[in-house]
């Protein structure tokens, strides 16, 4: 589910499972290539992409409408958890955005440090408005730590689809190119961080985003 490629001192992890949406299987295959990454030694980046049409569609609410008994829950807090280890990362991720982010998808890509998009196809979207799902706690403080504030208004409570370069202009990403640089860009943008020193980055993050950590790493009451 999850492809690993190198490019020099960056990894690229491909997310290749449809619409990439998080479960439990997607979340291991995950979690476990960033395992590798975190236990390399000497300079290292990743970047983060998918395939075809979707970076990532978000949660996977028909796997959750199915699953037993608090596990739905359980599912929300890794992928709650996993936006904290990427806010967190000791090593630079970057986005690649191939195609659609929305929802869980879409903060998957803000808990990223920089984020490269498509600029021809494919929009950036936070729906809960529109799909009658509040934002826990941690996913809220993440969106409002990552956007501009007039943009984190707009996005969450309109259900707005931005496109690469409306993306760009609100202050989402960091830049839009062809869907054939998408991933070249984000691997050059990756290489420039590869260097930093782990413990020091660290360190900055998480100082930057420590309220935000905190509450992503909270349980959550259904």
């Amino acid at each position: 589910m999850i492809e690993t490629s190198r490019e020099g001192a960056v990894t690229v992890l491909r997310m290749d499972a449809e619409e990439n949406r998080f479960n439990p299987p997607n979340l291991d295959s995950l979690e476990a290539a960033l395992d590798e990454v975190d236990a390399s030694e000497g300079e290292a980046a990743i970047v983060i992409t998918g395939t075809g049409k979707f970076f990532s569609n978000g949660l996977d609410l028909e796997w959750m409408g199915g699953a037993p008994e608090g596990e739905p829950q359980r599912n929300v807090e890794r992928v709650q958890a996993l936006l904290a280890r990427l806010m967190a990362s000791p090593v630079a991720v970057i986005a690649a955005m191939n195609g659609h982010a929305f929802a869980a998808g879409a903060m998957l890509a803000l808990a990223c440090d920089e984020r490269v998009m498509r600029e021809d196809r494919g929009f950036f979207c936070l729906p809960e408005v529109d799909i009658n799902i509040p934002f826990s706690p941690g996913m809220s403080a993440l969106i409002r730590a990552k956007l501009p504030i007039r943009t984190a208004r707009e996005a969450m409570l309109t259900g707005r689809r931005y496109g690469g370069g409306d993306a760009v202009a609100a202050g989402i990403a960091d830049e839009a190119v062809a869907e054939d640089e998408v991933v070249t860009r984000a691997v050059e943008r990756a290489a420039v961080l590869a260097g930093k020193n782990r413990m020091v980055v660290g360190a900055i993050k998480a100082e930057m985003y420590g309220p935000t950590l905190e509450a992503l790493r909270q349980p959550l009451e259904f």
